[in-house]
């Protein structure tokens, strides 16, 4: 009988993407060309650093908002910062960072436009600094009196549902995180602190959490399990005592399907530099036989 450790485990979550979009009026009074910052009315409590946001004109005419872009619509990372202002950046990566250097120049619109803005994340990150985490699955005993044989027979076994918590390093900058073990840019335990005050969009992700992962094979597939759930982050605790490190526990409830997976775990096709190659959306190309 195999006994596994729990040094292998850790947790990938993808940021939710906004189904609607927000709709507001980019004015030329709102970029500041020299700072290469723009603001809109709902920045502060609908977007958070890190957002991959697509920006679009209402009415198809060019966007006019980033140097050298004349399409009616762009995809970009944003940095918000402590005012709700925004700057744009290529990468996940220097929007974290935010640094004015980094960000992508700005020109100024000739005239006031109606735009939309909608967040498009749709690549995993590793969660840097986990210390644990737990999810428990759970079936709800659900009432099939007055439900017909056919529904009766989807319900009454009841409801699967799940819940978990993570507890983590407290983390807010990206200075000291190195490479993971997935190949992509770590998300820190402060953007889920962010995620549960999130007004508009709500406090929701796609979390895989890795039981075990192990690198070599078994019959041509890696032995790995994982949980795959679309969560919804309830509460956020942050415990600061005197000589001790800063630690952060998240708690979060499933809002959909709770999925057990088993075999090899999802992988993209690379690049010769180890790059991803993306589709139009920004994701990765995922490999033939990946689950």
């Amino acid at each position: 009988m195999a006994v596994y450790l729990g040094d292998s485990g850790f947790v990938e979550l993808k940021r939710d993407a906004l189904g609607e979009a927000l709709r507001t009026h980019l004015d030329p009074s709102d970029v500041n060309v020299a700072r290469k910052r723009f603001s809109v009315d709902f920045a502060a409590g609908s977007l958070i650093t890190g957002d991959q946001i697509e920006i679009a004109t209402m009415d198809g005419s060019p966007l006019h908002l980033v140097k050298g872009h004349a399409y009616p619509d762009g995809r970009w990372y944003a940095h918000v910062d402590a005012a709700g202002g925004l700057r744009l950046f290529s990468t996940f990566e220097k929007s974290l960072s935010g640094q004015l250097t980094d960000a992508l120049e700005l020109t100024t619109p000739s005239v006031s436009k109606p735009v939309t803005v909608r967040t498009r994340n749709t690549r995993f990150r590793y969660l840097a600094r986990i210390k644990d985490f737990e999810i428990t699955t759970s079936r709800e005993t659900v009432d099939t009196t007055l439900l017909g044989a056919e529904f009766r027979q989807q319900y009454e076994a009841g409801l699967i549902s799940g819940q978990g918590s993570m507890n983590a390093f407290w983390e807010h900058t990206s200075d000291t995180c190195g490479a993971d073990r997935s190949s992509t840019t770590p998300e820190f335990s402060f953007y889920l602190a962010q995620l549960v005050l999130r007004i508009q969009q709500g406090a929701g992700f796609t979390g895989r959490f890795f039981i075990y992962r192990d690198g070599s094979e078994d019959d041509g597939l890696p032995n790995s399990v994982w949980y795959e759930a679309d969560c919804v982050v309830t509460n956020v605790a942050v415990t600061v005592a005197v000589t001790q490190t800063i630690d952060t526990r998240i708690e979060f409830v499933t809002s959909g399907p709770v999925i057990l997976k088993m075999g090899r775990p999802p992988s993209y096709l690379l690049q010769e530099d180890g790059g991803q190659i993306l589709q139009e959306d920004g994701s990765g190309i995922f490999l033939e036989g990946g689950n």
